[in-house]
């Protein structure tokens, strides 16, 4: 298939399967194989500081970047998108990880509550302990992979990392 005189998407003689020249799979014997030769993730870059409830649409992006720095702890609610739950678009055994950039003046503010689709859930932590404060005149990092266990049932693995 060809798209303005360049292929869209072509199929080899081992029934590979490519994507713009972006995304492989491959098939072999009953194993499907993923292979990335560029990925680009969608980040939201958004000059806003982190504070209340932040509601973090997984179907619009994958990363979201705050540019000003946190004015004090906040709520991570993260959800599909603002009519659409995580778990509607989530089978069991799915995971999503996401991240979260947030800068820090001189007086550093951190996530203290996890939602999903706006019921709190405790993250694992790495190292195994919970934040208390973010980072002074830093920019804090968290991570989060998510794994859906059942139907409204999720296993959150967090992780605050600092960059200066």
């Amino acid at each position: 298939m060809q798209t303005n005189g360049a292929n869209a998407i072509t199929i080899d003689s081992s029934q590979n399967v490519s994507f713009a020249n972006q995304l492989v799979l491959g098939v072999s014997g009953s194993l499907m194989q993923v292979r990335l030769s560029a990925a680009a993730e969608t980040v939201t870059i958004s000059a806003t500081a982190a504070t209340g409830t932040i509601n973090f649409d997984v179907s619009t992006q994958s990363i979201l970047y705050y540019t000003a720095n946190a004015s004090a702890n906040w709520t991570l609610n993260i959800r599909g998108n603002s009519s659409t739950t995580l778990n509607s678009i989530m089978s069991t055994g799915q995971s999503v990880t996401i991240t979260h950039l947030v800068p820090q003046g001189a007086t550093a503010y951190y996530n203290n509550v996890v939602n999903i689709d706006g019921t709190t859930v405790t993250p694992k932590w790495f190292g195994g302990i919970a934040p208390t404060a973010g980072n002074a005149s830093a920019t804090n990092v968290y991570s989060y992979t998510i794994i859906k266990t059942g139907s409204g049932s999720f296993t959150v693995f967090a992780s605050q990392s600092l960059f200066a």
